[in-house]
């Protein structure tokens, strides 16, 4: 249905939680390296439970590597440094959801180069830094496919 981009991810719990929601949502998940652990982490494990046998997981060298060889429809980045409310987006099935490391997000060239249309965030009280990687995916994830009626993936 959506594909879920993890770049650059560090904390193995986050990645294990992301790994069970794309199985139980019906996504894929790609992660683009490098990653801030192994994909046999006794963590990511623990997190993602047995959901790994159930969820598609990629892994690419690059996010270059992942645009060419899935070819996204759209590409929305999660940044807080977006100016537009995830929610005011009419996500398509396809749709690349693009998120960055925990401990600094993703690169502002890469932003910039998706042009500010295509830079989302999630509304925080002001003086918050950010939100736990996995939950903003859960919440970025869940409108996209509420959006779509909660139909099963393709």
């Amino acid at each position: 249905m959506f594909h879920i981009v993890l770049y650059q991810p560090e904390i193995p719990p986050n990645t294990g939680n992301v790994i069970r929601l794309c199985a139980n949502t019906g996504n894929r998940l790609h992660l683009i390296k490098p990653l801030g652990f192994e994909l046999e982490d006794r963590k990511l494990r623990r997190a993602g439970l047995d959901y790994r046998e159930w969820a598609s997981v990629a892994v690419y060298e690059s996010l270059d590597d992942f645009m060419t060889e899935i070819r996204p429809h759209r590409t929305w980045a999660v940044s807080t440094r977006g100016r537009r409310r995830y929610d005011s987006v009419a996500y398509q099935v396809g749709d690349a959801l693009l998120f960055g490391p925990e401990t600094r997000g993703l690169p502002q060239a890469m932003l910039a180069s998706l042009g500010e249309d295509h830079v989302i965030r999630l509304p925080m009280v002001a003086g918050s830094r950010s939100l736990n990687l996995s939950n903003s995916v859960a919440v970025v994830v869940y409108e996209a496919w509420r959006q779509q009626g909660f139909g099963t993936s393709q």
